[in-house]
Formats: C-alpha cells, structure tokens, sequence
C-alpha cells in the first residue's frame, strides 16, 4: 500500500483501516454528467470518474475515429471543487477528451494507470490492487478493467477500475470501460461487501473485435448485476457516443425480466442523486 503526497488530500492510513460494508447511510450523492462522467460525493470528498467536458457534436480521429453526439450536462465551471479524478485511462476520447484533460491540472489527485501516469503530466499510476488512502481516511483500491475480448490490451490498452472504501460509508466499485465477467468476479471475491456498483456499460463497439464489446453489453451487464448482489447498480457510459450500441432499455429490460431492475439507479442526467 502507498500514500500520495498532496498536501490538502492525503492523509496517513488509521490502523485497521476503514471498514468496508452495506450501510446505505450515510448516503453516495451521484451525478450523472454525461458518457462515463460521475460525479460522486463519498466520505467527504468529491470524485470525478473519467473527464468528458467537450461540447457537441464531435469527432476525434485516430486509429478508430469517435463521434460524440452529446454535450456534458454540467459545465466544468458548474462542478464544484474536486478532490479526485479517477481516470480509467487517457487514451480514448471517449474517456478523456480535450476539456478534460484540461481539467485534470486543476484537481489535486489524480488516479489512473501507470501507462497513463507516463503520458498525462501529474497523474499518479496504480498497478492492479495497488491502493492509497485519502484524506478522511478513504481507501482506493485499482483493480483489474479489461477493455474488449481477451487479449485486447495491444490494440485497446492498459485501463482500470477502483474500489472505494470508508468507515461507515458505503464500498464503492467503479468498473471503468470493462468488458469481462471473470474480472468482476476477482474484484467481487477481494470486495464482497460492494454496496454501490457504477458500470459502464452500453455494449460499446468500435469494429476492432467482431461481436465482442468493449464494454460490458446487457448480457454481461445482468450478469456482473448477479455477482455483485445486493450491491445497487448505477449503469453509466450508454449513451452521448455513436459506438454505443446498446440503449439503456435493453439493460433495462433484460433486468426487469431476470426481477433484478429494483437495484438498478438510472441517474437522469444532471441531477444530484442520493444512490
């Protein structure tokens, strides 16, 4: 385990450390932004999950060419102070577009991967279950994110998710752009009192695979939705961009067929939301 060294955020780990559990009070305050964009307040601090502020529409082209068809619904101007970004990585735009990386320099802490750490000036790289503690004592933990079919790391890269723990709050999992069941269930088997899941989902597609997603699709969505019972859900990254191919009902639906969609949060976007 390693501490960061920001002056204002970090802080020296209480023994024992925090307590990881399903008390759904005090509450997680979400807001959905946008695309992957969350805001959280959690134990006192504010995080922001992967940093997409541009307006739209949109294209950034490289090896696969990315359309956004959306805009942020909360300006960057409109956030509030940030304590922490967690950045599941840098080299979509999809996760991390211009206004976003722009926003990074003025956020104390930034987490990501050690790939993204050598690319992006001040963010700190976490390898696989490496964690650090933030100030209040809130533990973040990077765990495994695999973005595509096995063996997609030389054309999608290195990303990952975290877990977030607190004394007395909620265990938060956030599942960055993962595509496979297996990873969630080494996080769920480390974390089995995950109270509060944020999934990317959307089934999102860019050709490079065939059939296979990018991100969880409804299929392995209701079933990481299984694994992390009774965790509440809040399903993100399904919509602002032309390679989702999934609209949200078609989770929706398969949930509410499988009597599973009373944990499921649809944050409207924009809107606080206690989760």
């Amino acid at each position: 385990m390693t501490e960061l060294t920001s002056p204002d955020v970090v802080s020296s780990l209480a023994e024992g450390g925090p307590t990881p559990g399903l008390d759904p009070t005090p509450d997680v305050v979400a807001t959905w932004v946008g695309g992957p964009t969350v805001r959280l307040s959690y134990a006192g601090l504010t995080f922001l999950t992967d940093p997409t502020f541009d307006p739209a529409p949109a294209e950034y082209p490289g090896p696969v060419t990315l359309h956004k068809l959306v805009g942020p619904a909360v300006a960057v101007d409109e956030l509030g102070a940030l304590d922490v970004v967690l950045l599941s990585h840098d080299q979509h735009a999809d996760n991390l577009d211009m206004a976003g990386r722009a926003l990074l320099a003025d956020v104390p802490v930034v987490l990501s991967t050690p790939d993204a750490a050598a690319r992006v000036p001040g963010v700190r790289g976490l390898a696989p279950w490496e964690q650090v503690v933030l100030d209040g004592d809130v533990r973040v933990t990077a765990v495994p994110a695999r973005h595509g079919p096995q063996g997609a790391e030389p054309l999608s890269g290195a990303v990952t998710g975290f877990v977030l723990e607190a004394h007395a709050w909620p265990t938060v999992y956030v599942s960055g752009d993962n595509a496979s069941i297996d990873v969630v269930d080494q996080v769920a088997r480390r974390f089995p009192q995950i109270g509060l899941a944020v999934l990317f989902v959307g089934g999102a597609n860019v050709g490079r695979f065939g059939a296979e997603p990018v991100t969880l699709d409804a299929l392995r969505a209701a079933a990481v939705v299984e694994l992390l019972a009774p965790a509440r859900v809040v399903p993100v990254h399904h919509t602002d961009w032309s390679h989702f191919v999934e609209p949200l009902s078609t989770l929706v639906e398969r949930l509410e067929r499988g009597a599973r969609s009373d944990r499921l949060v649809v944050l409207e976007r924009g809107r606080p939301t206690a989760v």
